[in-house]
């Protein structure tokens, strides 16, 4: 994700020139980074849940992502006000978090519900759902400018699929998810304990560095 947003921000600074908006090579990498992203945190829930969060808990968390995903889009506003991010992955995922954990004991109806999901907005889009007041809903007929889209359908369907999927293998493989992290990749996990952090510090600090180097340049 940090490399992505890197050649991302070298792109509109114009040290390279890049489609990331419609070339295939990037846009479906970033399919694949959200599709992770939402992976480990219907799977994280799936763990928080076995470790025994419960609401009182769940919420201090969830304002924290919900109030994360409100300085995104003040942020992303100031630096591109016709393309502002109002419903990113932070959105989503605050969204998402919600259903998820009130569908936390349908069991294995989570599977065929997470592939509706994903079929759903095949199926199902309309012109109604175009404006920014329904986009949210990913049940759009084309897809809405904006830096960074992640609406509840399909990708609820992700999540639902990672929390089943965490639920599994607490049930099969608990050693898996429970077990020591070893030595080498220890300096990763850090990351992925402190993952909305790193997520919200990483490219204010990649895209100050290079305005930096850009004033230097040019003075």
């Amino acid at each position: 994700m940090a490399v992505f947003h890197f050649l991302f921000d070298l792109n509109h600074f114009g040290f390279i020139h890049q489609n990331f908006y419609n070339d295939p090579f990037w846009t479906r990498q970033r399919a694949c980074i959200v599709t992770l992203f939402l992976l480990c945190a219907g799977l994280g829930q799936a763990v928080a849940l076995d470790q025994g969060q419960r609401w009182p808990r769940f919420w201090p968390r969830w304002a924290q992502v919900a109030g994360c995903a409100l300085l995104v889009s003040i942020g992303s506003y100031l630096m591109f006000p016709k393309s502002f991010i109002y419903f990113g992955v932070l959105h989503g995922i605050a969204v998402m978090l919600l259903i998820v954990r009130s569908t936390s004991n349908w069991g294995r109806w989570l599977w065929p519900l997470g592939a509706a999901a994903l079929v759903l907005p095949l199926v199902a889009s309309h012109p109604f759902f175009d404006s920014r007041w329904t986009n949210w809903t990913g049940l759009v007929t084309r897809k809405p400018v904006t830096e960074d889209y992640v609406p509840l359908l399909p990708w609820v369907g992700v999540m639902w699929w990672g929390f089943a999927a965490g639920q599994w293998l607490l049930r099969r493989h608990r050693a898996w998810l429970t077990g020591d992290v070893a030595v080498l990749v220890r300096p990763v996990a850090v990351l992925g304990r402190w993952s909305l952090s790193f997520y919200m510090l990483h490219q204010p600090l990649l895209i100050g560095l290079l305005m930096a180097y850009v004033a230097l340049r040019k003075g």
